[in-house]
């Protein structure tokens, strides 16, 4: 059997995926910093890599090429896009609530998801498997387990905040109102995926402590 090197995993189709991925997150956030009239393209590249995530796992399960690293590159793109969106936000607005709101946001994104994951792979289970979140809140279980509730509230999570970044820019256009309409019926899902951050966080502190005081009372 040939042995599989270092370097394979780093090229495996997903992983290339990846870094495209990245290649469009990074454009995305400098274009909406540095380029603010270049607002189309960096939306354009910033669904680009939100896309990306649909894709690289699909193609790393048909090819036999999953890995460790291909689900931690995923994790760090995901977080790090979202993150710089919510920052990018928080400059564009100038209402003081808007910005604390988006603060919250991303401390609460980063928190959750890095304890879910440190819960999870310290006891050698997938932060998305059914053995994983055993145990924990059933939105938390949904969450993970049931595709179309994850998609929609990503989705939900993903294009509230989309939607923000470009109704800065088409004030007074006539696709005002559609862009209000489409924010109705993303905003329950970003307010759902904001629900089921606090409890995945407490979920995965408690499990931690569990671990500690299971091996405490050995």
């Amino acid at each position: 059997m040939t042995k599989v090197t270092a370097n394979e995993v780093l090229l495996y189709v997903p992983n290339l995926i990846g870094y495209c991925r990245v290649a469009c997150t990074v454009g995305s956030l400098f274009l909406m910093i540095a380029a603010r009239e270049h607002w189309i393209l960096s939306t354009v590249l910033y669904l680009a890599s939100f896309v990306g995530d649909l894709f690289d796992g699909l193609v790393a399960r048909r090819l036999g090429q999953t890995s460790t690293y291909g689900g931690l590159l995923d994790m760090v793109t995901d977080r790090c896009s979202t993150l710089g969106m919510l920052f990018v936000l928080a400059i564009d607005y100038d209402e003081i609530y808007l910005r604390l709101a988006f603060l919250s946001l991303c401390v609460l994104d980063i928190s959750s998801h890095w304890c879910q994951m440190y819960s999870t792979s310290s006891l050698g289970q997938h932060h998305k498997s059914e053995d994983g979140n055993k145990g924990k809140h059933f939105l938390v279980r949904w969450f993970y387990k049931y595709y179309f509730f994850f998609g929609y509230l990503c989705v939900g999570a993903e294009f509230t905040y989309v939607l923000a970044y470009i109704i800065q820019f088409t004030k007074d256009h006539w696709v005002q109102p559609f862009l209000a309409l489409l924010l109705r019926i993303f905003i329950p899902g970003c307010f759902l995926k904001q629900v089921v951050n606090a409890i995945q966080l407490t979920s995965a502190c408690y499990s931690v402590a569990e671990y500690d005081a299971k091996m405490k009372n050995k």
